[in-house]
C-alpha cells in the first residue's frame, strides 16, 4: 500500500524559510511524477510545484523564485523548499503522487501546517 508521509512544516515569520518532506513507501511503479498542492482555509486546493520522473519541474506562477522541489530517490523522499514566505503562503501542504501516464493524482499525504505570520 502507498503511503504518504510529509513533515517540516511548521510556524515562521514572514521573509523565513522551511523545507517540507514526503517520504513515500509502498509503490512499486517505475515511472511516477509527483507534486506538492496546499489548501488554505476557505479556499480550492492549489497546485504548488511538479516534479516527474526525468526530473523536470514546474512551479505554479505564485511561488517561482521562491519555492523549489526536488527528490531524493535513494532515499524515496519529495522536498519542497519554501523561501522568502509570505503569509499568503500559509496552509496546509500535501504531497501527491501519480503514475506519469496519467494527470490523476492517485495518493495523498495526510498534510502539514505551515502558517506564516508578517
Amino acid at each position: 500500500q502507498v503511503q504518504l508521509v510529509e513533515s517540516g512544516g511548521g510556524s515562521v515569520q514572514a521573509g523565513g524559510s522551511l523545507r517540507l518532506s514526503c517520504a513515500a513507501s509502498g509503490y512499486t511503479y517505475s515511472r511516477y511524477c509527483m507534486g506538492w498542492f496546499r489548501q488554505a482555509p476557505e479556499k480550492e486546493r492549489e497546485g504548488v510545484a511538479a516534479i516527474d520522473s526525468d526530473g523536470r519541474t514546474s512551479y505554479a506562477d505564485s511561488v517561482k523564485g521562491r519555492f523549489t522541489i526536488s527528490k531524493d530517490n535513494a532515499k524515496n523522499t519529495l522536498y519542497l523548499q519554501m523561501n522568502s514566505l509570505s503569509p499568503e503562503d500559509t496552509a496546509t501542504y500535501y504531497c501527491a503522487l501519480r503514475l506519469c501516464w496519467s494527470s490523476q493524482y492517485i495518493y495523498w499525504g495526510q498534510g502539514t501546517q505551515v502558517t506564516v505570520s508578517s
